[in-house]
């Protein structure tokens, strides 16, 4: 029996920045659950994890600050309009990817508060080489194949991969993409399962 830390949900996504929240906004339209929670600290402690440490990744080009600002702010009053579950004080601790006699739930998502149990996992908050260790350590080679290979253990990237930080178009461009992706792995009989021939929101590690 789950322990009462536990809670289980259909898309957990990692970071209540402007990416968290343009996720969150996309699945919710599409009627999907999610939690959203905070990033992981840069100096988390390092420890022995199935998917290591996330990082942080900040940096922002000065010339996109103001966009990022209103788009933020209409991310903000849609969530909470929307009754989106955003726990911006929640800090995410590990990330494992569960055992596969685990049917049902792929991911545990170890936070300061809990556990929460879920099939798809968003993460916005990564630096580059942080996801290269954690794709390493989940056995996913970095090349042409990698976003399929993510997406088929419910694992999904949204403004990060990249060594420059995407313009807030882009990110919302990709927030739209993964949104479209789960929305159709959650209701594979809707219209949203016709959207997923092209998955492009993740570019190519260098």
């Amino acid at each position: 029996m789950p322990a009462a830390s536990t809670e289980r949900t259909t898309a957990v996504v990692i970071g209540a920045g402007m990416p968290g929240l343009a996720v969150a906004s996309e699945l919710s339209r599409y009627g999907v659950d999610a939690i959203v929670v905070d990033g992981m600290y840069v100096h988390a402690p390092l420890q022995p994890l199935n998917t290591g440490i996330l990082q942080r990744c900040d940096a922002a080009d000065a010339a996109c600050l103001q966009e990022r600002s209103e788009i933020l702010r209409h991310l903000r009053n849609y969530a909470a309009s929307h009754g989106l579950d955003v726990r911006s004080t929640t800090r995410t601790v590990r990330l494992d990817r569960m055992d596969e006699a685990a049917v049902g739930t792929q991911w545990a998502v170890h936070t300061a508060n809990g556990v929460l149990l879920a099939d798809h996992v968003v993460v916005t908050r990564c630096g580059q080489s942080q996801l290269r260790r954690m794709l390493a350590e989940l056995g996913i080679a970095i090349g042409q194949n990698l976003v399929a290979a993510m997406r088929a253990i419910g694992m999904y990237l949204v403004g990060v991969g990249e060594l420059a930080t995407p313009t807030p178009k882009e990110v919302l461009r990709q927030a739209k993409v993964v949104g479209q992706a789960i929305s159709a792995k959650v209701y594979p009989d809707s219209v949203h399962g016709a959207l997923t021939g092209t998955f492009a929101a993740v570019p190519a590690l260098a």
